[in-house]
Formats: structure tokens, C-alpha cells, sequence
């Protein structure tokens, strides 16, 4: 990535993580428990590079939609993310005492808060959705709805992940099953994030689906490059969690050379993807190359 495209793409995620802090701010304020929001809070803010909020702003710029309705999508999508992450953390999934650098929301409360945490944040995400402020039209509401529940469901993250689990028991798995499970974990939220700009405008979104599925996959390929590479201090996370756990990636099975390799053909592709939108998506390739260099 050349200073000026990294310069430009670090430029436009700031703005997206410090509008999307500033928002969630404002929108958690409230709670008939006040153990449970500050579980809430904790979880969601003040860390995280906004990766996801960040696609959504930039697809809503293509097509000339307001910030405020796309920083409100990005918000939800973020309360969904950050939901999963709270669960994933728990002693019956991953049993992880750090993310982002310090403790995971069931070791700075407990178990129980933070099982309720991460169910409020997941509703919380459909409360902003469905509220008028977020666009006028009551019918592209549904839609942002409807999609967000898809790629978080039983076909999307959560599906994923069950697929995942299920995977630890089943022997070797082949390139392309990995892929299918990948695609549900990591990337319909990926998905969801890209498509989010063409919904809110009501327009085709078959280029941004094509982005969001490359840059999805490319983004697990990467975390698990990381995780092999890292340490825990660089990632503020544990690491080799998969490698202890005998759990096949695409990295274990086709060597890190050949893994990043896979990374650069999906970044091209992605970037290639976006070629009907011209300059306008610039910043949307900027974060394509940022995906493959990223180091935590």
C-alpha cells in the first residue's frame, strides 16, 4: 500500500471508529440495569478498529446516502459483532481471558452478565435498525433487518460457528469446506457490512457482494496467518488456539507461502470488483490491501 492510499484509508477509518464510538455512546446510556448496560458498554466500546462500521460508511458513499443513516447501520452491525465476540469468549466456546487487550467481559463480570450482555447488544442491533432514524422508508428498514438477521442466524455467523465446533470432531477437512464454514463465521457479517450502502440506496449490490465475499475470506486467512506469526501481546489475544485444538484452517492445510498467496489473488479480486464504481471506491480498495497487511 502505497503512504498516500494508507495515509487516506487510516484517514477514513478514524473517522468511521470515532463517529461510531461517539454514537454508541450516546445510544447506551440507558438501561433498567445498571450492571447490565455498563457490561454492555464495556464490551462495545473503546476498542476495535471499527473494521466493519468502516464498510459501511464507504459502500453508503457510493451511492450518495446520508452518513447519519450509515453510521446508524454501522453502529448495529457492530452491536451484533461485538455480541459474538462476548459469547465467543465464554468458558463453553472459547474460554478466552483476553480480547482487544484486556479481560474478556465474562472475566471483568461474570458469566451470567456477560451472557446477557452480548443478548442485549445482539437485540439492541435490530432496535436501531427498526427506529425511524435510521431511514425514513419503513420498507428499506426491513430489508436492513431481514439481512442483518440472515447473516447473523442459523445460515450466517451463528450457523457458522456451530459448523465450526462441529468441525473439531469430523476429521480432515478439505480447501473448499473450510471456505463454507468461513464464509457463515466470518464473513455474512463481512457481507452484511458491504451490501449495507446499496440497501439503504436501493440498488443492486451484486459488485459489493462480490468485494465483501473476497475481502471476507481474505480477513480469516489473515487472523489465522496472525495467529501462527504473533504473539498474544501483539494481538491482545490469545493465539495458536487452533493449533492446540488439532482445528484445521486453510493456513494447516495449504502452508503459510500458499495461504499468502491466496490472500493477494483475493485481494486482486476484490479490488477488480469494484471497478464499476471508478475513483469513487478508492478508499474501498485501500481497505482490500489494508485486510492483506495488516499485522494484528
Amino acid at each position: 500500500m502505497t503512504s498516500t492510499a494508507e495515509t487516506r484509508f487510516e484517514t477514513a477509518l478514524s473517522h468511521a471508529a470515532s463517529k461510531t464510538d461517539a454514537l454508541l455512546d450516546g445510544l447506551l446510556r440507558e438501561s433498567a440495569s445498571p450492571r447490565l448496560l455498563e457490561a454492555m458498554r464495556y464490551a462495545v466500546l473503546g476498542a476495535g478498529k471499527r473494521l466493519r462500521p468502516f464498510l459501511v460508511l464507504e459502500s453508503a458513499r457510493l451511492f450518495g446516502v446520508s452518513e447519519a443513516s450509515a453510521l446508524r447501520v454501522g453502529a448495529a452491525l457492530e452491536c451484533m459483532h461485538c455480541y459474538s465476540l462476548v459469547h465467543d469468549d465464554l468458558p463453553a466456546m472459547d474460554d478466552d481471558d483476553l480480547r482487544r487487550g484486556k479481560l474478556t467481559t465474562h472475566r471483568r463480570f461474570d458469566e451470567a452478565t456477560a451472557i446477557l450482555a452480548g443478548d442485549s447488544l445482539l437485540t439492541f442491533s435490530f432496535e436501531i435498525l427498526a427506529d425511524p432514524a435510521t431511514h425514513s422508508d419503513a420498507g428499506i428498514r426491513s430489508a436492513l433487518i431481514l439481512d442483518l438477521a440472515k447473516a447473523s442466524g442459523k445460515d450466517g455467523m451463528a450457523g457458522g460457528q456451530m459448523l465450526d465446533i462441529e468441525a473439531e470432531t469430523m476429521g480432515a477437512l478439505s480447501v473448499d469446506q473450510i471456505i463454507r464454514i468461513q464464509s457463515r463465521k466470518t464473513g455474512a457479517l463481512f457481507r452484511f457490512a458491504c451490501e449495507a450502502g446499496a440497501i439503504l440506496a436501493g440498488t443492486d449490490r451484486t459488485p459489493l457482494r462480490k468485494y465483501a465475499d473476497d475481502i471476507g475470506l481474505a480477513f480469516q486467512i489473515t487472523d489465522d496467518l496472525l495467529d501462527i506469526d504473533s504473539t498474544g501481546e501483539q494481538l491482545g489475544k490469545a493465539t495458536q488456539k487452533d493449533m492446540k485444538h488439532g482445528k484445521a484452517t486453510i493456513v494447516s492445510l495449504t502452508g503459510s507461502e500458499a495461504a499468502r498467496a491466496k490472500v493477494e489473488s483475493l485481494m486482486a479480486s476484490a479490488i477488480a470488483a469494484l471497478n464499476v464504481y471508478g475513483k469513487q471506491a478508492e478508499i474501498l480498495s485501500d481497505a482490500a490491501r489494508f485486510i492483506m497487511l495488516r499485522k494484528r
